[in-house]
């Protein structure tokens, strides 16, 4: 006994007919693409978030604080202004499912942000720069 389906695939799409099984042997027949309705409108896009706070250029002349790999910005610590030490943990950076601290490296004031939480960064982008 043949079946017939509907099937949508990258939005198109198709009539297909299969065989049950246990029926008639000889295999499985699909229908050529059959165009059955217009294909809908995608969806508008979302409005994009607005960002916590500003993001500022690095800074000329200020220590730059760098991924060291690809990720998501989980959280940012600091603000401009903020008094640092090499110790202080600017940043949280997710990558391969795992939560990576991101320390200041220097002692100083922070002088801009480059980033906001959710903000996927690669190897290298600058995160926070301190004078």
């Amino acid at each position: 006994m043949m079946r017939k389906f509907n099937i949508t695939v990258n939005g198109k799409k198709y009539e297909v007919e299969v065989e049950e099984a246990g029926g008639v042997t000889g295999g499985a027949s699909v229908a050529a693409p059959v165009q059955t309705a217009p294909a809908p409108a995608p969806a508008p896009a979302a409005p994009a978030a607005k960002p916590a706070a500003p993001k500022a250029a690095p800074v000329a002349g200020a220590t730059q604080v760098k991924a060291p790999m690809p990720g998501t910005i989980m959280t940012i610590n600091v603000t401009a202004g903020d008094k640092v030490t090499k110790d202080t943990v600017v940043a949280v950076l997710e990558a391969m499912k795992m939560e990576n601290e991101i320390f200041a490296g220097v002692d100083g004031t922070v002088a801009g942000v480059s980033v906001s939480n959710g903000d996927s960064v690669n190897t290298g982008d600058v995160l926070v720069s301190i004078n």
